[in-house]
């Protein structure tokens, strides 16, 4: 019944910018945490970019900052990640996850909810 869809993943190259979106069923992402995380080949999956139920606080990766926003659609029942300046070491599989409530760390990987993921690419 809950379910989290990623799209917007795609070929870019280096500079471009790509809006990933999050599109929920099964429940309101207004009452939930939403985080965006990626896992690289060979890497750890990794907190991006990450905003708490209610829009109390977002966190993101150090990477991320002054490059990546998220922002909820509340009317599409949908999360967003606009990424710009991307570079090669943004590669990776996007994945959106949402928590019930808060969460103690908000881009920590706490997540009851995840989705299928979205590959993002950055090449010349």
């Amino acid at each position: 019944q809950l379910q989290l869809v990623e799209s917007g993943g795609g070929l870019v190259q280096p500079g471009g910018s790509l809006r990933l979106s999050c599109v929920a069923s099964g429940f309101t992402l207004d009452s939930y945490s939403i985080g965006w995380f990626r896992q690289a080949p060979g890497k750890e999956l990794e907190g991006v970019s990450c905003i708490s139920a209610a829009d109390v606080s977002t966190s993101s990766a150090d990477s991320a900052k002054g490059r990546f926003t998220i922002a909820r659609d509340n009317a599409k029942n949908t999360v967003n990640l606009q990424m710009n300046n991307l570079n090669p070491e943004d590669t990776a599989v996007y994945y959106c996850a949402a928590e019930q409530g808060f969460v103690a760390t908000m881009c920590a990987g706490d997540y009851h909810y995840w989705g299928q993921g979205t590959q993002v690419t950055v090449s010349s």
